[in-house]
């Protein structure tokens, strides 16, 4: 069995911070289509992925507290009590409170007690550089030593180049890579599992053309790259007169907030909105203090960081944006060090998501302000997390997969990540994702034990 990866969880720095939140999709992310007239539905319903989030909230390692946590789907009680919250998020947690909004513990793959054999989270807010005690789950610390024990190989600096299909068509016999002197190697397979994230894998299956596939694998409907989208966020940052000690807890957050998760507003824009409340701040780095004020220079900057570190707080909204289909990952003429086209990303967030990052700063604001923030600024809107590009759907003619991430046409060719996703609620996607993945494996399982007698 051959697998293709791409490094890394998420995108840049912020990987880690992906793996450690984890929040569930609510029942109307899957069915956006039919209950809003806009994105996609998946081919499942929530119920289909309730047991696989419920293992894995066990397997991995999860902090919360479900019964504060009023908005979450149906779901087990999570194995660990919740992490602690410090002052920053208790300050912001009051401005909530007086606008009648209610908050709860962040659910975080983070060890708020020994767990497994690894120990509590120490909280000193260094997530995104790497834990140093691996109270954070991780895929090393969860599957590292168990992978190396069951035999799997794990090839480093190895680029996959091209999926390798047979002459009829409709059978993966493997890919072809390149090393890091750029030599080539073939891996034959029974089964190729393409788990390479949401640029990537659209990349490999275009550039894998076939006599039976010209326009690339999976590609006969044109619905590779297809449907790539991202959320929409937007960080609220303010100035509180008493120390926040906003450099405590985690990258993630501290706390959630779901009141007004999914709402259709008077003027009928579709929206909907989760707040990720009180994470941890260090001073330079990308998403530092430093950084929270670009258009500070000079003297001005250096009296705000005299004053900042002490006194700031910030939350961030994180809103869905429905697929559309003009947004795409496709090839260009220009190539990478393999000789392999790259990818171009054509992506723009929709009216509704600018709409509802709009209003979740105004919202924002008006809960700092009640929280008694001295000083109050919202960070332009930006955009995390990379999904879609490689569809799961119910036919060949409306999707990339089908249910389980096979490629339509392909039968030992699977597709496991962020691209399944035909629609994205506002929620990290992680969670979901390896949710996917856990019911791919145990489909394989069932169906494919063969392959490995």
């Amino acid at each position: 069995m051959a697998y293709a990866f791409e490094a890394g969880w998420g995108t840049g720095g912020s990987a880690l911070h992906h793996y450690a939140v984890w929040l569930r999709l609510h029942a109307g992310d899957f069915k956006l289509r039919s209950l809003y007239g806009k994105g996609l539905d998946w081919p499942i319903e929530y119920s289909h992925l309730q047991p696989y989030y419920d293992q894995l909230q066990r397997e991995v390692g999860l902090a919360g507290d479900a019964r504060r946590e009023i908005w979450r789907p149906p779901g087990d009680e999570y194995p660990m009590p919740a992490l602690p919250t410090f002052r920053q998020a208790q300050l912001i947690a009051a401005g909530f409170q007086r606008l009648d909004k209610r908050v709860a513990p962040l659910p975080m793959a983070i060890n708020s007690v020994a767990y497994q054999g690894r120990p509590a989270c120490i909280q000193d807010g260094w997530c995104d550089a790497g834990c140093p005690t691996g109270a954070l789950a991780n895929p090393i610390v969860l599957y590292g030593k168990r992978m190396r024990d069951a035999g799997v190989m794990l090839r480093t600096d190895a680029c996959v180049r091209t999926i390798l299909v047979d002459a009829s068509g409709t059978r993966a016999t493997g890919v072809v890579y390149g090393d890091a002197l750029g030599r080539e190697h073939t891996v034959r397979a029974k089964l190729v599992v393409l788990a390479a994230f949401s640029v990537q894998t659209p990349r490999l299956l275009l550039n894998s053309v076939h006599p039976k596939h010209p326009k690339g694998l999976g590609n006969n409907a044109g619905l590779v790259g297809r449907y790539f989208t991202a959320h929409g966020a937007v960080n609220i940052f303010g100035l509180f007169d008493e120390p926040t000690f906003s450099f405590m807890g985690r990258t993630g957050g501290q706390l959630v907030s779901q009141e007004d998760y999914l709402t259709s507003s008077a003027d009928g824009h579709l929206g909907s909105r989760t707040w990720r409340i009180g994470q941890s701040l260090k001073l330079g780095d990308i998403g530092g203090i430093a950084n929270t004020r670009p258009e500070l220079m000079g003297p001005q900057l250096a009296q705000f960081m005299q004053q900042a570190p002490a006194h700031i707080a910030t939350m961030n909204a994180l809103v869905d944006n429905p697929a559309s289909r003009t947004n795409s990952v496709s090839l260009t003429s220009d190539k990478d060090s393999q000789g392999l086209p790259l990818a171009r990303i054509s992506h723009e967030l929709s009216a509704d998501s600018l709409r509802c990052l709009a209003d979740a700063a105004e919202e924002g604001k008006r809960i700092f302000k009640a929280a008694g923030a001295t000083e109050i600024w919202a960070a332009p809107h930006r955009t995390e997390h990379l999904m879609g590009g490689s569809i799961m759907g119910t036919r060949a003619d409306n999707s990339v997969t089908n249910e389980f991430g096979a490629v339509h046409g392909i039968e030992n060719l699977y597709i496991s990540g962020t691209g399944l996703f035909p629609s994205v609620g506002a929620v990290n996607p992680t969670f979901t994702a390896m949710a996917l993945a856990a019911r791919t494996a145990e489909h394989i399982n069932r169906e494919w034990a063969a392959v490995s007698a």
